[in-house]
Order: structure tokens, then C-alpha cells, then sequence
């Protein structure tokens, strides 16, 4: 990490001081420095010796009635030059006997030296401010540290639940009141947490913000690296933090720390991290539970080009996420990919709208063939969309095509890229297998073999129909002789009451039991 955990010290800035009660009855008036008064005073402390800047470490707002300085422009000068080398806060000068105006050496040398100085126009007795400063100081400083304590003791109790990523932020996230925001050094959203409605809020505006993502924290926008064996990785954001920066340094260090022991121990990686999204964001695209909408947002912090694009979604089996986002990189095609459910592997490709979508995705599936060394990966692919909102329909239509290609007996006779004119009347029972008329046709077609639940007449009649009513091979495939092949076929034609040499019936039959097995995969 960036910062040493354990040592920070709240403190309060010159700006808030000269808000005090205290200090407003003194008539307070910035003469120099006006710029540097977000400084962060550590300490109050009451000098009136030349030479004071070798008592300071740093930090402090030194008072003083300037008794000693007066007459002596020389002194005065150096008494400035000696805070601003001793990196003192602030400068504190009441007027009276001894400055009954501003002096302009020290106001002008000051201002040279950037630090900030005040003058008190009224009297004032400093052993108050003194103590008030200190005291809330002290009570700042336990604030911090007891934050500090229970944040962390609750997201190590978190870590040694085996909590997930997102548990965590949303840890992070109720105690700093905001959107949590976790990037790679790309400034890609790898994780977000916090109320919905604000995360979306700057997710629309991520690009701007990724921009000035070394900026002032000034504006709430507290940011701690993700840093582990000497390696940088990314980073947490607090966006939009309302509580002081102080504080709201406190709980990015602390959702730093948990988030670099989190993957520290689960053996995670930044890009383990990307695959998480993606697959959150695919998922959720993919189910419709979301609209499409409002998930525009999330694909655009992720870094997926979404301006005029052409989507393509695609899904493969016998292919994982790892090797496909690597067949990706190597042909440079900006994507997201996702590992879903039932084992199969999501890809949305956006490709700008004078590329090839056909072409690329071809040669996409060829590189993947070639570098998995294996023939039986077969990439799935709906038509490109140009609408976001269209988005989710074309990954539900990869995804039927490619359970259709899980049915089909030899992928060897497919194409590399596989459409739904691809796999014919498999493709569109896959499509329907929901449909409760499709469902009911089923099991009517097939209600004299589902009730006697016979597995064995069931796989014949799959093998009879997919081999085109061919006895001979039937038989073969099945190791039965021909006669006993004969006899199952005349139970089953029994039980179900059709002539299977009609082609009607056959075919009806044949596509109830398709529209069965779609429904039991």
C-alpha cells in the first residue's frame, strides 16, 4: 500500500480553524496564502522566538504577537523563511503593541513562500485556541482510529468467511456512504458497489472521471492503490465521498488493505477480477432481469467500445474464458467474455461498423481451433446487432444454437461458426423448449413411453430417428440383431399408437422427442 496503516493523524485544515467561535471573535483576516489554507494543521503551537522554526517538525500553526520581531525587518523576514523551511502550517500574528497594522515584509515574504498567514484584529487570548485546537484534535484522531479498527475488523471478519469480492464493497460502501468503485491500472471497472441509482450516475460519467483519476481528492473523489509483492494493480475509489477527507482516506486505506489480503488469499488476480465482471455483466444481459438499458453503463466502464458498434454475440463449448480472452488480445477485437451457468463460454464482440462481422468472427474461431489444438470447438454466433437493447436477444440465440450443437452427434460435420439456419429443426425446438404448447405437445407424442419410463425403448427410437429410420445401423449402433430391433419397434410404435413408416407421424414424433430432450438438458 501507499500509506503506512496504523500511522495516519486527523487533522483539522487552516480553513476550519479560522472557523472556530474562538478564532471568529478575533476578527481574523487572511493577508497572505489564501490558497494554502486546505493545508492540515497537526498541532497549535505559541512562539515568539526568531529562530523558532528549529522547534517545529512539521504541520503546525504557530501564534505569535511578533514582540520580539518588531523594528527588525531582517528578523522578520527570516522568522518567515524559518516556518516555511520547517513546513509549519500556518502563521498566526495578533496585532497590538507590537504590529498595530499587517507588516508588509512579513505579509510579502509570506506570500513568496506560499504560507499561509493570518491576523488577528481584536485581542485574543491564545492558551484557548490553543486548547480547543488541541482537543479536537485528539478527539478527531480517536475517531479516526476507532473507524479505522472496526472497519478493518469487520472486512477481516469478512475475508475469514470466505466472503466474495462483492461482499466486501458493499462493506466498504455502508460506511463510507457512497459509490465504491474498483479499476485495473487501465482504469477499467472491475467492481462496483453501493446504492444503485449512484453507481449509475458515475459509471455515465466514468470516461471524464477516469480521466482525473490523479486529481485532487479535494472534491470527494478518494482513490487508495490496490498495491501486493511489489506489484501495482489497480485501484479503489470512493466517489463522491461527503465526509471529510480525512476520514474518507481512513476507509480507502482499509478497503485497500482488505482488498489486496482478499486476493492475496484466495489466490485471485486482477484479471480473475476482469472475468468477474464480465461475467456479471454478461449474466445479466443474458437472464433480462435488467434492461439492457441500464447495464450501457456498466459496459462502457468495463471498457467496451458501445458508440456506433456492431455487437456480436457468440457462445462456445469445449473453450475456456482464459484461452478465448487470449485468442482475443492476439487479434486485437475489443470484447467481453464470460463464463455462463451450464458450462459454455459468452462472447460479445463490438466490432466499428465498417468491419466484417461475418469475416472476423470467422477467423476468430479459426485461431481458436488452432490454439486449443482441438476441432471440437465450436463457436456459436447470432447475427450482429447494431441496437445495445438487442443485445440480450442475440446472446439467448447463441446460446440456443450452441445447446443445439451439444445434441448434434458429430460436430465434425458443422462449421466452425455455427448460426441457427446451422442446426435447422434442433435449432428451433431448442428455441421453443420453453413454450408450455411445445412442452404439452411433448409429452402427449410421447405419453406411452414417459409413464413406463423406459429409458432403453426411448434411446432405440432417438437412434432410429436421428439415423433416418434406418434398421440396419440402428441395430448395429445398439448391438441388438435385427429381429430384436423389430420387436422394440413394434412396442414403441404400440405404446405410442403411430406407424413410424408414415413420415407424418415419424416426423411429429421425431420432433416431440427433440423438444423432450431440450426440455430434460
Amino acid at each position: 500500500m501507499t500509506t503506512t496503516f496504523g500511522t495516519l493523524e486527523p487533522a483539522l485544515s487552516v480553513r476550519q480553524v479560522l472557523t472556530m467561535e474562538r478564532v471568529l471573535a478575533g476578527e481574523p483576516e487572511v493577508v497572505a496564502g489564501a490558497a494554502q489554507l486546505d493545508r492540515a494543521v497537526r498541532w497549535v503551537h505559541v512562539a515568539e522566538a526568531p529562530d523558532v522554526g528549529v522547534m517545529l517538525t512539521g504541520g503546525e500553526m504557530v501564534l505569535t504577537t511578533g514582540v520580539l520581531l518588531a523594528g527588525d525587518e531582517e528578523k522578520q523576514a527570516e522568522y518567515i523563511r524559518s516556518l516555511h523551511r520547517a513546513e509549519a502550517a500556518a502563521v498566526v500574528l495578533g496585532l497590538g503593541r507590537a504590529f498595530p497594522a499587517p507588516p508588509d515584509v512579513m505579509r510579502r515574504a509570506a506570500e513568496r513562500c506560499g504560507l499561509p498567514m493570518i491576523v488577528l484584529h481584536r485581542p485574543f487570548p491564545f492558551a484557548e485556541l490553543t486548547e480547543e485546537v488541541q482537543a479536537r484534535l485528539i478527539r478527531r484522531k480517536f475517531a479516526a482510529v476507532s473507524l479505522s479498527e472496526s472497519v478493518r475488523t469487520a472486512l477481516t471478519g469478512l475475508i475469514t468467511a470466505d466472503a466474495p469480492l462483492q461482499r466486501l464493497l458493499d462493506e466498504i460502501a455502508s460506511h463510507s456512504a457512497c459509490p465504491v468503485v474498483v479499476t485495473n491500472l487501465a482504469h477499467r471497472v472491475l467492481a462496483t458497489a453501493g446504492e444503485r441509482p449512484a453507481v449509475d450516475d458515475v459509471l455515465r460519467d466514468w470516461e471524464r472521471i477516469a480521466r482525473q483519476a490523479g486529481g485532487s481528492e479535494g472534491d470527494g473523489w478518494i482513490r487508495a492503490e490496490l498495491t501486493g509483492r511489489g506489484e501495482r494493480w489497480g485501484q479503489i475509489v470512493l466517489c463522491g465521498y461527503r465526509g471529510d477527507t480525512t476520514t474518507g482516506r481512513v476507509l480507502a486505506d482499509r478497503g485497500a488493505e482488505a482488498l489486496v489480503l482478499h486476493r492475496m488469499l484466495a489466490g485471485n488476480s486482477a484479471h480473475t477480477w476482469e472475468e468477474q465482471s464480465a461475467q456479471g455483466l454478461l449474466t445479466d444481459l443474458v437472464s433480462g432481469v435488467v434492461p439492457a438499458r441500464q447495464l450501457l453503463p456498466r459496459a462502457r466502464a468495463a471498457g467496451l467500445p458501445v458508440n456506433r458498434r456492431n455487437f456480436v454475440p457468440l457462445v462456445v463449448r469445449e473453450g475456456e474464458a482464459a484461452q478465448l480472452d487470449r485468442v482475443l488480445r492476439m487479434l486485437g477485437l475489443p470484447g467481453l467474455v464470460a463464463e455462463l451457468a451450464d458450462g459454455a463460454t459468452a462472447v460479445l464482440l463490438s466490432l466499428a461498423r465498417d468491419q466484417d462481422a461475418e469475416a472476423l468472427t470467422g477467423h476468430f474461431a479459426a485461431r481458436l481451433r488452432s490454439e486449443s489444438g482441438s476441432l471440437k470447438a465450436v463457436v456459436a454466433a447470432a447475427d450482429p446487432r447494431i441496437a445495445w437493447d438487442d443485445v440480450p436477444a442475440g446472446l439467448r440465440e447463441a446460446q440456443h444454437v450452441a445447446d443445439a450443437v451439444a445434441d448434434t452427434s458429430d460436430v465434425l460435420d458443422l462449421p466452425a461458426v455455427v448460426r441457427l439456419k446451422d442446426v435447422h429443426l434442433r435449432g428451433l425446438v431448442r428455441l421453443l423448449r420453453d413454450d408450455p404448447y411445445v412442452q404439452s405437445f411433448a409429452e402427449r407424442e410421447l405419453d406411452g413411453l414417459l409413464c413406463a419410463d423406459d429409458e432403453d425403448l426411448l434411446s432405440v427410437l432417438r437412434t432410429y430417428l436421428a439415423t433416418g429410420r434406418n434398421k440396419s445401423r440402428t441395430a448395429q449402433l445398439h448391438h441388438v440383431s435385427r429381429p430384436a430391433l423389430y420387436r422394440r419397434l413394434e412396442a414403441i410404435q404400440g405404446r405410442l399408437g403411430v406407424d413410424l413408416d408414415d413420415f407424418e407421424q415419424a416426423a411429429s414424433v421425431h420432433i416431440a422427442l427433440l423438444a423432450h430432450d431440450a426440455q430434460q438438458g
